[in-house]
């Protein structure tokens, strides 16, 4: 066991230290699960915004000198089909929500309808607004705490409904969640299923189990305490959930087996079969956890608190279940040792994890790489292809349930006051050039009505504008920044459409950037893993057509609305903006776990052997199963998301199982082996001059891992059909 490397001598130190890495992990679970529940209260609802833009200004400008007017104040609206707000029941409805609003600490002071601005011509209808007393975090909790209470102060015949940017962000997180809790509980029994057959043992199944939950204890007890530092998104606990579960489960499949063949098929004691499986297996598995770590760290770049809080909390959950990984499940593994096939299934059997169907299929795809390769091309690129036509936008009303006081409230103003009445444009402006602001915002053809200028603290006026169109539109957009060039230099557009608006652009302007940095440095941590350039650009490659062709069929469901009635949504006409960054990292770090696994049971045949053909079909026999089982819980656990809840789970669950579906079965199992086999040992050639650079890592264990092999000669095109696996080298069986 000299020869082990620092991951598998981390691995044989946990078996031999039990006791030590148990009650480890037992003080990181008890201390921070003490926390845990706190987590839910903690976490905020708000955080949707581009932080040091110009709305940003303009609400912290309102909060400050317009006694909390900002974007984040309440509005109510009050409508009665039959009565009007001169009836005595439409008043004393009025009244009550007066009364409701001002009792909380949140709102600072309440507005009264007002004919001709807030009273609708008609009269059927008028909006109560409560100032914010509070941050914007602050006033989406008050949403919740107040918006039946407002609905239940209405008068018979007549209907209150709290709206607004703090409704909307309240009844949106509210949908959201219980959408997740509807699916986190599909998806376990589901999950525990395919873990049961794939491992073919209750107790193994249960290994993955064991992970997610306590790296998802260790995460929401550590999210609550940076709660107590700055504002994290109730979304972030939400990703933890889902990507704990998704490692959890890859990391101990790929773990789990391996230990099973050493323990069982090389009858190895358990503490050297741990050793053996963390210095090859583990390496892979610390290798992938980087690689989700890197691509999630681009998200960082965006600069809003939700976007930021969200990719934090899974790259926390990452770093817990990674950790319990390579510590925590090396002692576990010990301590069972053959009790880890306990209550198997009768067909199950233990032994090697090496599968022969799929080494015949990667036989067949050696001999006959053009045609699956060229199958596996045509299907992804042309799913690929109408992501040329996507079109984003941040979320419109229609994320909203149709019978939630938010969306019900928005109708209802927009009916009575115009489309673009729940978009209202606030201009801050110095009074001095007010009467030149109103003049140029009367001006503009996206604009339908202005109110007077209303004045504030240190010589400020408040100018709001109407725009014709609703917030969403992309005619809203186009006025938002024609106004930025036509109105006096001193003049700042702001309101709740306007920072989605420069959220939306700060997202478009990010995602290149991203994007960019996840490719260059996916790329570099695959040549330092597998000490090949071609592998690396492959690796990277393969995963930009999973991930173009998931967007592609998001593009025709989505924003083009097929398959809505299926999946129970009304599209927006388009993807929202969000997407392409968030979900692009998140597919990119669940690719990059296959890839790892599939290229390091390839660099190990190829380490040992010096054999491409070897490298190809050893590698797919031995990490197929794994990706076939994870892909399959992973697809099942996503789409749960995609058939539960508002419009955001559907688009995530539907992306990222797609993606899954994609990735694991058409790229890992086909494309990639079919790059491998075309490449031949080239693929596996590293210039002299960057051997000296990159650091040496080995997937092999043991003599034959040990030392760095050349390639026998005509190993390159070692490509005749009728050749044994490995000739001129034995296969090393695991």
């Amino acid at each position: 066991m000299s020869d082990l490397g620092p991951i598998g001598r981390l691995g044989r130190f946990a078996a031999t230290h039990r006791r030590a890495v148990f009650i480890a992990w037992a003080v990181v679970a008890v201390g921070l699960g003490v926390l845990a529940p706190r987590v839910e209260t903690a976490l905020s609802g708000a955080g949707w915004q581009a932080n040091g833009s110009e709305s940003v200004k303009v609400r912290e400008q309102l909060d400050a000198n317009f006694g909390g007017a900002g974007s984040y104040a309440l509005q109510v609206a009050v409508h009665s089909e039959q009565l009007t707000a001169a009836d005595p029941a439409f008043r004393r409805t009025v009244a009550r929500v007066e009364r409701v609003l001002a009792a909380d600490s949140a709102v600072g002071s309440v507005v009264a309808p007002r004919p001709g601005a807030s009273i609708s011509g008609d009269g059927h209808t008028a909006i109560v607004t409560g100032t914010a007393a509070k941050n914007p975090n602050e006033m989406v909790a008050a949403a919740d705490d107040l918006k039946a209470v407002v609905a239940a102060a209405a008068a018979p015949g007549v209907e209150a409904n709290l709206s607004g940017a703090a409704g909307m962000w309240s009844d949106f997180n509210e949908a959201n969640r219980e959408a997740m809790l509807k699916s986190e509980l599909i998806s376990w029994p589901v999950t525990l299923a395919i873990l049961v057959l794939a491992f073919g043992s209750l107790v193994a199944a249960g290994l993955p189990l064991m992970l997610t939950i306590i790296g998802l204890v260790a995460s929401a007890g550590v999210l609550y305490l940076g709660t107590l530092l700055s504002p994290i998104s109730i979304w972030a606990m939400n990703f933890a959930l889902m990507f704990a579960l998704a490692l959890g489960i890859d990391y101990a499949l790929f773990i789990v087996m391996r230990f099973r063949n050493a323990l069982f098929g090389q009858e190895h004691d358990p503490a050297q079969a741990v050793g053996e499986t963390m210095d090859t297996a583990g390496k892979a598995v610390l290798f992938s956890g980087l690689t989700v770590l890197i691509s999630l760290s681009a998200v960082m770049l965006v600069p809003s608190p939700a976007f930021r809080s969200m990719a934090l909390g899974v790259m926390i959950s990452v770093i817990f279940v990674l950790a319990a990984t390579l510590t925590l499940l090396p002692a576990v593994l010990s301590k069972l040792g053959p009790r880890v096939d306990k209550l198997s299934l009768p067909w199950a059997h233990s032994g090697g994890h090496r599968s022969e169907r799929f080494a015949r299929w990667g036989e067949m795809l050696w001999r006959r790489p053009f045609v699956f390769g060229g199958l596996a091309l045509v299907i992804l690129i042309g799913l690929a292809l109408p992501i040329l036509g996507l079109k984003t936008g941040m979320p419109s009303i229609k994320v909203v349930p149709e019978n939630d006081s938010s969306r019900v409230g928005y109708q209802q103003i927009s009916a009575a006051f115009g489309p673009g009445a729940p978009g209202t444009l606030q201009v801050v402006a110095p009074q001095g050039e007010s009467a030149a602001t109103v003049a140029a915002l009367s001006a503009d053809a996206g604009i339908a009505a202005v109110r007077p200028p209303a004045p504030g603290e240190n010589g400020l006026a408040l100018i709001q504008a109407v725009p014709t169109s609703g917030p969403s539109t992309t005619a809203v957009g186009d006025t938002i920044d024609r106004l930025r060039t036509e109105l006096p230099a001193n003049a700042l557009v702001g309101g709740p459409a306007v920072e989605n608006h420069d959220l939306e652009a700060a997202l478009a302007g990010k995602t290149p950037l991203a994007i960019g940095i996840v490719l260059i440095l996916g790329f570099l941590l695959l040549l330092v893993a597998f000490q090949a350039p071609l592998i690396a650009a492959i690796g990277v490659l393969a995963n930009l057509l999973s991930v173009a062709a998931a967007f592609g069929v998001a593009k025709l469901i989505f924003q083009d609305g097929h398959l809505s009635g299926l999946l129970g949504f009304e599209s927006q006409g388009f993807l929202d903006a969000w997407g392409p960054i968030f979900f692009f990292a998140m597919i990119f770090a669940i690719a990059m776990d296959y890839t790892v696994f599939l290229l390091s049971s390839a660099r190990e045949h190829w380490e040992e052997t010096g054999d491409a053909k070897a490298a190809m079909v050893g590698g797919l026999a031995h990490s197929g199963r794994v990706i076939l089982a994870a892909g399959a819980v992973m697809v099942a656990v996503f789409f749960t998301f995609a058939l539960s809840g508002p419009l955001p789970p559907k688009e995530m669950g539907t992306i990222l199982g797609i993606a899954v579906l994609l990735d694991a079965f058409l790229v890992r199992l086909l494309l990639l082996p079919v790059f491998l086999r075309l490449a031949a040992g080239a693929a596996w050639y590293l210039p002299a001059w960057l051997d000296r650079i990159l650091p040496d890592v080995r997937f092999g264990h043991g003599p034959a891992g040990g030392e760095k092999k050349e390639p026998t000669e005509g190993a390159a095109d070692s490509a005749s059909p009728a050749e044994p696996v490995g000739a001129g080298a034995p296969e090393r069986r695991h």
